[in-house]
C-alpha cells in the first residue's frame, strides 16, 4: 500500500509541476504577444498536450484520496456493510474502467509512435502525450483493484489520519 500510495503522491506532484510550468509558459506567451508582439509559437498545443497528461497523473491521488464523486442519494439509508459492498463494487468497476483505458491508450500510444503522428504546428510527437498518460491509468487501475479486493481501510489509515 505504501509504494502504491507513493506512486500517486509522485504522479499527483509531476502533473502539479506540469500544469505550472504550462501557467508560466502561456502567461510569458501572452504578455509577449500583447506588449512586443513577440508569442510562443503551438502554445496552444502544448497547453493541451499537457493538460490531458496532468489529468490522468492527478487520477491515482485521487482514486488514493477516495475522491471520485459518489451519488449517494439511494443508500443514504443502507447499511454500512451494504455501501462499503457497493464502494469496492465500484472500486472494481473503475479498475476495469481504467485497465481498458490503459490498455486503449497504450495502443494509441504505439499508433502514434510508428506512424510518427505530429502537433499541427510545432510537429510536437504525439506518443510523448501517451507516454504521460498511460502509466498513470494504470497505477489508477491497480489503486482501485487493490482497493475493491482489500477495502479502502488500507489507505485511509494513513491518508485521512
Amino acid at each position: 500500500m505504501k509504494l502504491l500510495e507513493s506512486l500517486a503522491k509522485l504522479c499527483a506532484i509531476a502533473a502539479g509541476v506540469l500544469l505550472t510550468l504550462i501557467t508560466l509558459m502561456t502567461c510569458v506567451s501572452l504578455i509577449g504577444r500583447n506588449t512586443v508582439g513577440w508569442t510562443i509559437v503551438g502554445d496552444f498545443e502544448l497547453s493541451g498536450s499537457a493538460a490531458g497528461a496532468a489529468i490522468a497523473l492527478f487520477l491515482p491521488w485521487c482514486q488514493v484520496r477516495r475522491g471520485n464523486i459518489i451519488v449517494d442519494f439511494f443508500t443514504a439509508k443502507a447499511s454500512g456493510e451494504t455501501n462499503a459492498r457497493l464502494d469496492r463494487f465500484g472500486a472494481l468497476m473503475l479498475a476495469l474502467c481504467m485497465a481498458l483505458m490503459t490498455w486503449r491508450s497504450a495502443i494509441g500510444g504505439l499508433n502514434a509512435w510508428t506512424s510518427k503522428a505530429g502537433s499541427m504546428m510545432l510537429g510536437f510527437p504525439e506518443w510523448v502525450v501517451y507516454v504521460g498518460i498511460v502509466p498513470p491509468l494504470a497505477l489508477t487501475a491497480v489503486i482501485a483493484f487493490v482497493q475493491a479486493v482489500r477495502g479502502f481501510g488500507a489507505f485511509e489509515s494513513k491518508v485521512h489520519a
